[in-house]
C-alpha cells in the first residue's frame, strides 16, 4: 500500500508538531511508500520510501500559491497511491476532495479536538473515514468515526531514574495562549508561595508562542510573575524540540494541564507514560482519572489544594 499524507509541518525539532515525524516513521514501516505534503517543511530524517513536498509556508509563499502547489502534488502522486490520509486540518480534506474522488481514492482524516466548526462539518461529508483519539475528540454525529487512541510513543516516553531535586517540580508544556491557560498555574503558584509560604516548589513553563497575540500573552505572564515576586519559582523555557521532551517529563514530579480542549490532550498522556503525576481539568479525562487528579478549569484555589495533596503523597 502507498499513501499520500497531508499535514501541517514536517520538522523533527518542532516543539509543537515534532511528534508527527515519529508517526511518519511508523507509517513508512507499514507501507510501500509515503508521499507527504506539508504546509511547512523543516529538518527531517525519514526512511527512503518517504518523499516530502512542502507547500512553501516556510518560504513565505502566498496562500493561492500554496493551494496550487497542493493540487500539483496531488495530480502527480494520486495515480500512484491507494489513498490519502489528512492529519488534523479539515481544510486539507475539503480542498483535496475533488482530485481524490476524481482518481477514485479513499480519503481518511485524523481529528482529535473537542471543538467543531463549519469546516469540520464539510470535511466529515467529504472523507470516507474519520479517525480520532477518543469519543470526545470528534463530537459530530457520524457513522464514519473510528476511535483508535492517541498514539503515544512509549519507546520514547517512559519512566527513567533521575536525580532527586530539593524542590517539588511542576511542569506545563504546550502552546502559550489564553486557550491553554497557563495563567491559572501561575496564579496557583502565587497562592502557594505568597499566601501559604510554600517555598520548595518550582514551575517550568515550556512552550513557544507562534503568533503575535501569543507573544503578547507570554509577556503578560512574565510581567505577572515579576509583579508577584515569583521569578525564583517560575521559569519560562522556549520551545523544546520534541525529542528532548522526555527529559522534561522525567525531571518533573507533577505535570499540570490547565487546557480544556475536550479531547485527550497528547501532553497529558506523554507525561503519564513517563511516570509523571498529572493534574488536569479536561472533561475528556474524567472517565480515566480519579478526582484527586482533576481540578476545576480556571480555578487556581482548587488547583492549589490538589497540588498540596499530591505533594504530601510524594514527600511523605
Amino acid at each position: 500500500m502507498k499513501l499520500v499524507v497531508i499535514t501541517q509541518k514536517v520538522n523533527v525539532n518542532d516543539d509543537n508538531l515534532g511528534f508527527f515525524h515519529r508517526w511518519l516513521e511508523k507509517l513508512a514501516a507499514k507501507t510501500a511508500g509515503l508521499r507527504v505534503i506539508c504546509l511547512s517543511g523543516g529538518e527531517y530524517r525519514l526512511p527512503q520510501n518517504v518523499k516530502v513536498y512542502s507547500l512553501g509556508k516556510e518560504r513565505g509563499y502566498p496562500k493561492i500559491w500554496q493551494f496550487l502547489r497542493l493540487q500539483k502534488f496531488l495530480l502527480t502522486n494520486l495515480p500512484q497511491v491507494d489513498g490519502v490520509f489528512v492529519h488534523m486540518c479539515p481544510i486539507y480534506a475539503i480542498i483535496s476532495f475533488p482530485l481524490v474522488k476524481l482518481f477514485k481514492k479513499k480519503l481518511v482524516m485524523f481529528y482529535a479536538h473537542g471543538g467543531t466548526n463549519f469546516k469540520l462539518k464539510i470535511a466529515e461529508k467529504a472523507v470516507d473515514r474519520v479517525l480520532t483519539s477518543s469519543r470526545a475528540g470528534f463530537i459530530l454525529k457520524s457513522q464514519k468515526v473510528k476511535v483508535i487512541g492517541q498514539g503515544i510513543d512509549v519507546d520514547l516516553f517512559h519512566p527513567k531514574e533521575v536525580q532527586n531535586s530539593e524542590s517539588f517540580q511542576v511542569l506545563y508544556a504546550g502552546r502559550i495562549n489564553k486557550t491553554k491557560d497557563p495563567l491559572t498555574i501561575i496564579r496557583a503558584f502565587d497562592i502557594l508561595v505568597n499566601k501559604q509560604n510554600v517555598r520548595k516548589i518550582k514551575l517550568k513553563i515550556v512552550g513557544h508562542p507562534l503568533v503575535g497575540s501569543e507573544r503578547d500573552y507570554l509577556e503578560d505572564l512574565k510581567r505577572f510573575v515579576k509583579k508577584q515576586n515569583l521569578r525564583d519559582y517560575v521559569e519560562f523555557i522556549d520551545g523544546v524540540p520534541y525529542g528532548k521532551m522526555p527529559e522534561q517529563y522525567n525531571e518533573a514530579d507533577l505535570f499540570v494541564n490547565p487546557s480544556s480542549t475536550g479531547s485527550l490532550d497528547k501532553v497529558v498522556l506523554e507525561a503519564m507514560a513517563s511516570g509523571c503525576l498529572v493534574l488536569n481539568c479536561n472533561e475528556a479525562y474524567r472517565q480515566i482519572l480519579a478526582d484527586k487528579y482533576l481540578f476545576k478549569k480556571g480555578d487556581a484555589e482548587d488547583l492549589v489544594q490538589k497540588i498540596i495533596n499530591l505533594m504530601g503523597k510524594i514527600t511523605a
